[in-house]
């Protein structure tokens, strides 16, 4: 079973935590415990460690020859943790993180950490298609971007449907230009503006001077 996934950077600052066992100490204390083992470990040893001493964090063991694993890749600066127990492969944990991050990547394009920042609900709605309960759902990079594409829930006769990353992204970015009228065409193509248009700084320009105003 998979207890938490974690994703912190390089200075121990979460970015995204979800567990699934009950805590008996805070998940920041849990974090920055994690953080300090992996952080020390030299880059030529393997990416994945015994940790006993996760037992007073996760609510104790359920037999006595249990044991807690953790898992882990680092990418740039952001370290991808995934706590396990014996029931799960490392090897194959190791691959789930790399399904991960490329599903994260195809949805933002070129996923970087400011992506987990603005869009940490996007990522619980990835991280949610690959695990449910602490349980494997789906390891398919492609069954997941087809997944977060087109996603509909039916409900009796009505069919609610819901936004794709990309697609609340692009939303995001339009609202913001149009109520916006300072924003300089942020989130829209430079190239979209004809030659003979009005760009908002002139706007601004003329109000002050008091062009058009006739």
């Amino acid at each position: 079973m998979i207890h938490g996934v974690l994703i912190f950077n390089t200075s121990g600052v979460a970015r995204l935590s979800k567990f699934y066992t009950p805590l008996s100490q805070s998940a920041e204390t849990l974090v920055q415990k994690i953080f300090s083992l992996v952080c020390s470990r030299p880059a030529t040893l393997c990416n994945f460690l015994d940790a006993p001493e996760l037992e007073e964090f996760l609510g104790g063991k359920s037999r006595s020859d249990e044991r807690w694993t953790v898992v882990y890749r680092c990418y740039a600066t952001l370290f991808f943790v995934f706590v396990v127990d014996e029931a799960e492969s490392a090897l194959g944990i190791l691959d789930l993180i790399q399904v991960f991050v490329e599903s994260m990547d195809r949805a933002f394009e070129n996923v970087c950490e400011l992506d987990l920042v603005f869009h940490f609900d996007e990522v619980h709605h990835i991280l949610s298609e690959l695990i449910q309960g602490g349980v494997v759902l789906e390891t398919n990079v492609e069954e997941i971007s087809v997944s977060g594409t087109s996603l509909h829930v039916s409900l009796g006769s009505y069919i609610i449907y819901l936004y794709t990353v990309k697609n609340a992204t692009k939303a995001r970015k339009e609202s913001f230009t149009s109520s916006n009228p300072l924003s300089l065409g942020v989130g829209s193509s430079l190239g979209a503006r004809s030659v003979g248009s009005v760009t908002p700084l002139g706007w601004l320009t003329g109000k002050i001077a008091g062009v058009g105003a006739r």
